[in-house]
């Protein structure tokens, strides 16, 4: 018989004993961060694999699959985002509750957020399937490509709101101390996707070929597996769910606390597959070449800017510490450290895909002018991805302290004020050249607008601190 047992205590990696609070050197603060990074980077990589290896097996399919399944990334990271930005606000709100050692109102708030994250996903999930047909026509797909998509969302839709319940249970189990369980479950999902791809999709033996719609439920399966095995640790295993509701009350306070830290997170997540199905669009002007090679850029971007991605989530615990210590110093040199360290590493990774990007393109197509788009998109946009690193991090530093709303902003100037029309501009001066240099372009400005707008906070807070 199953056995409780006992909660554990948070992972406070970067939490300091009160006579170290004051001596935190500039070494312990890049060895924090290293230490923090390092695991994330690691489950980040395989819940990226999901969506490459998707497209690597296929691209095998052909031009039309490949094109396809490029319509699909800014609908499906939209959903992502969802999910990303309803962790954060869980991670924050049971961690709250573990800090002061009230460990029943954690597992109360455990188990609101892990329901109603999962009805939250499934109103949007049903909103999404039932604009289907227009939102793909309005981003430029074809009534061919419509019947592709469809085969393939059909049952990416209903699945994802297993996604969703993965993202919100493992930020629930890392608050709870236990990071090694979620890196565990993406690794082995990530594993059953890779799999199950070719099986599903080219057939073998009693297995029949179901082409596009063999990706799909090859990520189904691998989400099944992932979120049962989760939900026995978090119901069963540790109890940190409860598999009864609790008391309205609790119900709405726990789901407004999760709400409003998530659903400000998932809005500006939520920023880059709606600026991205407007790059499609405009892509979409070019012939469906283009679109395929922007969609297997787009699918590679995550990979390229994993360590950015994964400093995203692990300097904002560094920041709010200090943040409520008010060491507004320290908060300054883990930003203007983190801010350093991206810049030269997407630098020395941009040189790596510029010189491999002949050799990439080749995974993914043998058409002449999809290969010779991947090329170009490789040879351009990473150029920016150093950038796109400041503008990230900086939105992570402004919701640690307490900015969301800037932060939102900032997403919202970036992709709709700058990004899209730099780009569309571009298009339209140097057609298909011009449309990736306006990109970059647009993040060289909103780095320095997202530079400018931390400084400005920091000096607000110092201000504040002088003026108390």
């Amino acid at each position: 018989m199953l056995t409780k047992q006992p909660m554990a205590s948070p992972d406070l990696t970067t939490a300091d004993t009160p006579a170290r609070k004051h001596s935190l050197t500039q070494g312990s603060i890049r060895a924090s961060l290293v230490r923090m990074t390092i695991p994330m980077c690691l489950g980040m990589l395989m819940m990226f694999t999901f969506s490459l290896v998707d497209t690597f097996f296929v691209s095998l399919l052909g031009t039309a699959e490949l094109t396809a399944i490029s319509f699909t990334f800014p609908v499906t990271f939209t959903i992502t985002s969802l999910a990303i930005g309803l962790g954060i606000g869980a991670s924050a709100v049971v961690a709250k509750y573990l800090g002061r050692d009230d460990l029943e109102r954690a597992k109360e708030s455990s188990t609101v957020i892990n329901y109603v994250a999962l009805l939250f996903a499934a109103a949007l999930i049903a909103l999404c399937w039932f604009f289907m047909g227009p939102l793909f026509r309005a981003m430029g797909a074809d009534d061919a490509l419509l019947t592709l998509i469809g085969d393939y969302m059909a049952v990416w839709f209903p699945g994802s709101v297993l996604l969703v319940g993965l993202m919100t249970a493992n930020s629930i189990l890392r608050a709870h101390g236990d990071s090694k369980t979620p890196s565990m479950i993406m690794a082995g999902s990530g594993l059953i996707n890779a799999v199950l791809d070719p099986l599903l999709i080219f057939g073998y033996g009693p297995v029949p070929a179901m082409g596009i719609q063999g990706a799909a439920f090859a990520t189904l399966a691998a989400w099944v597996v992932g979120y049962g095995y989760l939900f026995y640790h978090l119901a069963l295993r540790h109890q940190f769910i409860s598999l009864q509701m609790p008391s309205r009350k609790i119900l709405f306070s726990s789901a407004r606390e999760m709400l409003r830290i998530g659903l400000p997170a998932a809005g500006a997540n939520m920023m880059t597959p709606l600026a991205m199905g407007t790059m499609t669009a405009i892509a979409a002007g070019f012939g469906t070449s283009v679109v395929a090679a922007f969609g297997v850029g787009a699918r590679l971007e995550p990979m390229a800017t994993l360590v950015v991605l994964a400093m995203s989530s692990t300097l904002p615990p560094l920041i709010s510490q200090n943040y409520g210590a008010s060491r507004l110093d320290r908060i300054s040199e883990a930003y203007a450290m983190s801010l350093r360290f991206v810049l030269l590493w997407q630098g020395a990774v941009y040189a790596l895909l510029a010189l491999i990007a002949p050799w990439i393109a080749g995974l993914f197509s043998t058409d002449a002018e999809v290969l010779a788009t991947i090329r170009l998109f490789l040879w351009i946009l990473p150029a920016g991805y150093g950038l796109q690193g400041v503008i990230i991090l900086s939105n992570s530093s402004l919701n640690a302290m307490h900015r969301p709303l800037s932060a939102l902003m900032l997403s919202v100037v970036r992709f709709f004020g700058l990004y899209v029309p730099f780009a569309w501009i571009g298009s339209r001066l140097m057609a298909v050249e011009g449309f990736f240099i306006g990109a970059v372009c647009a993040n060289a400005v909103t780095a320095v607008i997202s530079w400018i707008t931390v400084k400005r906070v920091l000096a607000q807070e110092r201000a504040n601190c002088s003026a108390a």
